[in-house]
């Protein structure tokens, strides 16, 4: 089971950049960006052909990054300057990123085995630090050898990624353009009373959001060793549960909660998969209807607690009230008993 779990961890770490790109326009901008279920594809797509081209893995990823850039940033022009509601204009994308994908590989999956990508040369430097012998022996020391991973350091290093990522993202919504790319989705109306452009701000904010979609998508194509047509379906509701259980389990007061809570909603969701699917009536194929329920219970259970805590409240405020006024009476019959004997 500890192995499940770290290997969950580990591919949470890589969706939660999937995830912080669905924060961006589903909560930042109040866009329903569907672009994602193929600009994750996209970025896969790219970074696999690149790489198979004998290009170096990292600048094959920055690509991915950028064709996931373009892909947000049409998405976009389709909404402001096409005048396309945003659910349609995500959809007409995702789509035509289907037949996009299938000519960027030329089929409809690539193998990536046996070839040097962004995670073996991670994997190669963790293991030049002979961190992993350090811990493998603490592991031993402890009597427990059995639990211990092939390696650390793609955990490590994506978690790494993953904060970096999220800090960035936290300085750039506090820059004039991020502030501005807020308030477009807040209130529309309002920012463009100061004269800011609202359809470029969204371009803008869709660009960045599949950038990291891309990105996401790239380095689970390399984890994993194949990039496949198929692999984003979905990606959208992965997205919007580990943003909603983020928020859920963490809150979501200010900013920086909010991206540190969509990060643990990635981890979490994929360690709450990987127990469901140990269950014995539960195969694989059950993945999707695993997260629909994941969903639906993470945006149920807390309006109940709320409504239970305003339950109870109610039921103090009524018992103070019937305290108060059994407390008037009290006094109301000792004035009069006064007024009696006087």
């Amino acid at each position: 089971m500890f192995t499940a779990i770290f290997g969950s961890v580990e591919a949470g770490a890589m969706y939660a950049l999937m995830a912080l790109g669905v924060y961006l326009s589903f909560r930042i901008l109040d866009f329903p960006d569907l672009t994602v279920d193929g600009s994750f594809v996209t970025g896969a797509a790219v970074a696999a052909v690149f790489i198979m081209g004998g290009m170096n893995p990292l600048l094959a990823t920055l690509l991915a990054m950028v064709a996931g850039f373009l892909a947000g940033c049409v998405t976009g022009l389709l909404h402001t300057k096409g005048k396309i509601n945003p659910l349609l204009s995500g959809i007409l994308m995702m789509i035509a990123l289907y037949s996009i994908n299938l000519r960027i590989m030329g089929k409809s999956n690539i193998s990536l085995l046996n070839q040097e990508t962004l995670l073996t040369q991670f994997t190669d430097f963790w293991k030049s630090l002979k961190i992993d012998d350090a811990i493998q022996s603490l592991f031993h020391t402890l009597g427990l050898s059995s639990f211990i991973p092939k390696t650390w350091g793609i955990l490590v290093i994506m978690l790494i990624l993953a904060f970096i990522v999220k800090v960035l993202i936290d300085l750039f919504l506090k820059t004039d353009i991020g502030l501005a790319i807020r308030a477009t989705g807040d209130n529309e109306t309002m920012i463009r009373s100061f004269s800011a452009n609202t359809d470029h701000l969204k371009v803008l904010g869709l660009g960045i959001s599949n950038a990291l979609v891309a990105l996401s998508g790239a380095l689970i194509g390399q984890y994993s060793g194949f990039s496949d047509v198929g692999m984003g379906i979905g990606m959208i509701v992965i997205g919007l549960a580990s943003v909603i259980i983020g928020e859920a389990v963490f809150g979501a007061k200010t900013i920086v909660r909010a991206t540190l809570a969509v990060i643990g909603g990635a981890i979490l969701y994929r360690v709450i998969v990987s127990l469901a699917l140990r269950v014995e009536f539960l195969e694989t194929g059950d993945m999707k209807l695993i997260t629909a329920f994941i969903v639906v219970s993470a945006l149920v259970i807390p309006k109940m607690i709320e409504w239970q805590r305003d339950k109870q409240k109610k039921k103090k405020r009524l018992l103070a009230s019937k305290e108060k006024m059994n407390d008037e009476e009290k006094s109301g019959e000792s004035l009069a008993a006064i007024k009696t004997d006087l």
